[in-house]
């Protein structure tokens, strides 16, 4: 059975071998398990018995996390690729690897709540690596500006989803409230490694390509 591999260390390849290696690890994102470096957040606590229209809500929730997380992956294997320094591959290649985990926590959480993973796993994967080429392709302080970008639209919404996941869901709740805070230590690192603010009208239109993405993956 395929596995998930660590993150490949871009660095040292050249472009087309990148490309290759950020296909590859998307083949392997959408369609391989993924194996978390660190356990749950969740593996410690004990589950609670949710009624059936609470495990509807959680995993519909967390199916939309799951997808956030192949977008993660996604936008970060872009980035990388158009890196225009050894040392900004690098970065984006550390938070993806850090992503991997929030992957898996939240395969693993869909799979115990007897929840399907998006069956439109493909499209956003691929909608979210033209994400990250333009921004790669930009240059090196807009890519960085559309990370803290993402992640602090990221951080507001898993903060909604604690509002709105059941109480008794410790599980899902544990792995949502790690995943917020690792997220905002991504926007700030890239804050820290020199990000440009981005215009309004980019903000916008990311937010509006957030809206769909949730809106959907809820369902389907």
């Amino acid at each position: 059975m395929l596995s998930h591999p660590t993150t490949p260390q871009l660095r040292s390849l050249s472009t087309g071998d990148r490309l290759l290696s950020a296909l590859d690890s998307g083949l392997r994102t959408i369609f391989a398990p993924t194996r978390a470096a660190r356990p749950s957040p969740a593996a410690a606590l004990s589950r609670n018995e949710l009624s059936a229209d609470e495990a509807r809500e959680s995993g519909a929730l967390m199916r939309v996390n799951h997808v956030g997380e192949i977008c993660a992956q996604a936008l970060y294997q872009s980035q990388a690729l158009f890196g225009r320094t050894a040392e900004l591959r690098l970065h984006f290649e550390q938070a993806a690897q850090e992503e991997l985990d929030h992957l898996a926590w939240t395969a693993e959480r869909l799979a115990q709540l007897g929840a399907h993973t998006s069956h439109l796993a493909p499209l956003w994967w691929a909608g979210a690596f033209a994400w990250g080429s333009l921004a790669g392709a930009a240059g090196d302080r807009w890519s960085l500006g559309f990370v803290v970008e993402t992640e602090r639209q990221v951080e507001a919404h898993l903060a909604s989803h604690l509002d709105r996941l059941p109480a008794s869901d410790t599980a899902s709740r544990a792995v949502v409230d790690q995943m917020k805070r690792e997220e905002a230590a991504h926007a700030e690192a890239a804050l820290a490694a020199g990000a440009a603010p981005l215009p309004a009208p980019v903000t916008g239109l990311m937010r509006l390509a957030a809206k769909v993405m949730t809106t959907v993956a809820h369902r389907i």
